[in-house]
């Protein structure tokens, strides 16, 4: 039987698996920008383009967790615990499930957002999906953080990252917020279905960030150990 390609990643590092998977996340969560571009322009075709983008890489993703899964050894020879590795990567997987999420939506209903809503929900997928590539930043960093035994410069840095993940993070809560007060404030011109909807999409597109922090605090838990 042919070996995968990540059967022979985890005598090097127990990250580079991880990595590799949250590199296909974090393009998948990207994709959710254009998506709500083409949603605002009502550029459908557009619309399309990306949310089968999303489909594809989050079907990708499950596919490079699942062959993790399968070759994850059940001792590592690194202060790295097994399960810890797994729980980075069920948050890594549900940021990709989120993007599908939002996309789902968007291609089963119409919800061109009015003309007040487009700017502070352009602002909010800004700044989830820039949680996201800050957890990568952090993730990328930890082969080197293993090779200096979790100590020093890098270390520090590492954990500056992810305090930058956190804070991020706050900040979107505060968007997401701003933009369901605006959505409550025109909601008696909206169709009940219509409000629901859109205060789902904005919780979905909220967990972007909220998924990347919780790899940042797992990350923060292995690196404490």
């Amino acid at each position: 039987m042919p070996t995968s390609p990540l059967a022979s990643l985890f005598g090097r590092s127990p990250f580079t698996a991880p990595q590799q998977h949250m590199r296909v996340v974090t393009e998948c969560a990207q994709h959710v920008t254009p998506l709500i571009d083409a949603l605002c322009a009502e550029d459908q075709a557009k619309l399309e383009h990306h949310a089968k983008e999303i489909f594809r890489l989050e079907e990708e993703a499950d596919k490079v967790k699942h062959d993790i899964r399968k070759h994850l050894p059940r001792s590592l020879f690194m202060p790295v615990d097994r399960r810890d590795l797994l729980e980075v990567l069920h948050a890594q997987d549900s940021i990709a499930d989120t993007a599908q999420d939002i996309a789902g939506i968007l291609l089963e209903r119409d919800m061109t957002p009015h003309d007040e809503f487009v700017e502070p929900l352009k602002a909010l997928v800004a700044a989830c999906v820039g949680v996201v590539d800050q957890g990568l930043a952090a993730i990328e960093m930890l082969d080197e953080l293993v090779e200096v035994g979790f100590r020093g410069r890098t270390a520090d840095r590492v954990d500056e990252l992810l305090d930058g993940v956190n804070t991020a993070e706050d900040h979107t809560d505060e968007l997401g917020m701003q933009l369901a007060r605006a959505l409550f404030q025109r909601e008696d011109d909206l169709k009940p279905v219509t409000v629901m909807l859109w205060y789902r999409q904005i919780e979905w597109i909220g967990d972007l960030a909220d998924h990347a922090e919780k790899v940042a605090n797992r990350l923060r838990l292995i690196i404490a150990r």
